[in-house]
């Protein structure tokens, strides 16, 4: 039944009912990343790996709205689907997007993610969250190989941030390719 709610909120966030992509482009997102993401990496942030699979990732970047630091902000929301009946989350990010030289671009990012699982899972192959809204950390690293695709490596923590007595956090790491409107 979860899953059924979280596929509803993709469909709502992703599936716009425009004619093209040109409109979609003018009326919502600067560009949309897809990837594959290996599930609960241990050895970054979070020590353990309890949950298995690899989670599906689709993220929509908004036009960037301010300038900071030679790079710009720019508004996100995204969503990581398991593919084992683990964790799922959804995402909103602020990300920090600076280009590296000609073709290479770098963004590290701070946000609120949501998730699916037990905060407090009796399971000891389920991970133990402490929060059902965590911190969302992103970075990313990568070049466009057109003017239109990129391809990154992608990294991100979640994690209740301390707040609750039980912060296992959550790694993933993964390729994405991205497609700018």
């Amino acid at each position: 039944m979860e899953f059924k709610k979280i596929f509803i909120v993709f469909i709502l966030l992703f599936s716009p009912c425009f004619s093209s992509a040109q409109e979609l482009s003018d009326m919502l997102y600067d560009e949309l990343k897809f990837g594959l993401l290996a599930h609960d990496v241990k050895g970054f942030w979070s020590d353990t790996k309890r949950e298995q699979g690899v989670d599906i990732n689709i993220e929509g970047l908004f036009p960037p709205f301010a300038r900071l630091l030679g790079g710009v902000i720019q508004p996100a929301v995204g969503a990581s689907i398991n593919s084992h009946g683990g964790t799922t989350k959804l995402y909103v990010d602020a990300l920090w997007k600076f280009n590296i030289g000609h073709s290479c671009f770098n963004s590290i990012g701070l946000g609120i993610a949501v998730h699916n699982e037990e905060t407090h899972p009796e399971e000891s192959d389920m991970k133990s969250l402490g929060s059902r809204f965590l911190t969302h950390l992103p970075l990313e690293i990568g070049c466009s190989v057109t003017p239109r695709y990129s391809l990154s490596l992608y990294f991100d923590h979640i994690s209740n941030g301390g707040t609750n007595h039980t912060n296992q956090g959550m790694d993933t790491l993964g390729l994405r390719v991205g497609y700018q409107f």
